[in-house]
């Protein structure tokens, strides 16, 4: 028996809408719907093989049923009856989570701000620990990350910072770092070996396509400027760096490559980045209005994890996961926490959803 959850009409026009995208696949689409056509085909077909392997199962027990009529074959369906009532269920919780709305932005390139909080220089170097950490999750997935901006510190850490992530699922896999991240250690400028707590901002926004948002050229003011490092080195002799003012918002955004007309390019992108999440954060305070409880992206104030160095213990407070392994964490062996995040998200939007 199908779940309330789980109408068979809904799952009909499912499978119906798979197969009329594969036969515009197959008869040619125009060029310029072959992208949209191809990215909907591919969203869907995990989902049409989830439903295809349920109504197997649920055939497959009214079969099964059925043959305990006949004497002969009782004991064949009372051998298989137990398998099928055991595979139903989990095969019916695959098909909801493949059913779960999708976030249009999860499969995009993200962009990752990392800024130290309260802590001073112990903050900063802490924020370079971070970028260190993101870069060798990305190198380890194959992901491709690019430095847009880096302002670093007298010590070697970082004042701000901002990278872009490109590769399969980044955002999706990235989201759940929004947040402060604290972390408990003797600084290296520490004499007395005391333990200090310190904290670093991280913000991950996915980015934005040009369609998403537009942009007037009367809305922003453009400054060249010389780019510089840690205490004026790496002093570039041209006015290459390239700060953008969205002044409606009074977001601004710095790119300091070589390039000037690279930088140009990489801050608008950053511009419409930022301004495409504001859009998103507007409508996701919206939508978790009305709820008790969500992971997501939701409050950058919240302090959503403690890297306590001293006892080797990373603790992700949203879920109350504690890995003793803080090493191999800060060396981006992040997977087990990403997973974990992701299986509780999925959940509660299981629990909405059967509301």
């Amino acid at each position: 028996m199908v779940a309330s959850s789980l109408p068979r009409d809904r799952l009909r026009q499912i499978s119906d809408r798979f197969e009329f995208l594969e036969a515009q696949l197959n008869g040619g689409p125009d060029a310029s719907e072959i992208a949209k056509i191809s990215r909907e085909y591919a969203e869907l077909k995990p989902v049409v093989a989830e439903i295809s392997a349920y109504e197997q199962l649920l055939a497959d027990l009214e079969e099964a049923q059925a043959m305990l009529e006949d004497p002969d074959m009782k004991p064949l369906a009372l051998e298989e009856l137990p398998r099928l009532e055991a595979a139903i269920p989990e095969a019916e919780q695959s098909l909801q989570l493949a059913l779960l709305p999708k976030d249009a932005a999860d499969a995009r390139p993200a962009m990752i701000e990392i800024r130290p909080g309260t802590g001073g220089d112990e903050a900063a170097l802490f924020a370079g620990d971070l970028l260190r950490m993101y870069t060798r999750y990305a190198e380890a997935r194959g992901w491709r990350i690019e430095l847009v901006d880096l302002q670093e510190s007298d010590l070697g850490g970082i004042k701000e910072c901002t990278a872009r992530v490109e590769g399969e699922n980044v955002f999706a896999r990235l989201k759940f770092e929004s947040g402060v991240h604290r972390v408990q250690r003797v600084p290296e400028t520490e004499s007395g070996g005391r333990i200090h707590t310190s904290a670093a901002t991280v913000a991950v926004l996915p980015e934005a396509e040009d369609v998403d948002i537009d942009i007037p050229a009367t809305d922003i003011r453009i400054d060249t400027m010389r780019a510089s490092g840690a205490g004026g080195q790496h002093v570039n002799t041209t006015d290459s760096a390239v700060r953008i003012t969205h002044v409606p918002s009074g977001i601004v955004v710095v790119s300091s490559e070589k390039s000037q007309h690279r930088n140009r390019e990489i801050a608008m992108q950053t511009l419409r980045t930022r301004l495409y999440d504001l859009e998103r954060q507007k409508a996701d305070d919206a939508m978790a209005a009305d709820r008790k409880a969500q992971i997501g992206s939701g409050d950058r104030s919240e302090r959503i994890r403690t890297y306590n160095f001293p006892q080797g213990r990373m603790t992700d407070h949203r879920i109350n996961l504690t890995l003793y392994k803080l090493d191999a964490v800060m060396q981006g062996d992040l997977d087990e926490i990403v997973d974990a995040l992701t299986a509780e998200d999925q959940a509660m939007k299981l629990a909405e959803m059967n509301g």
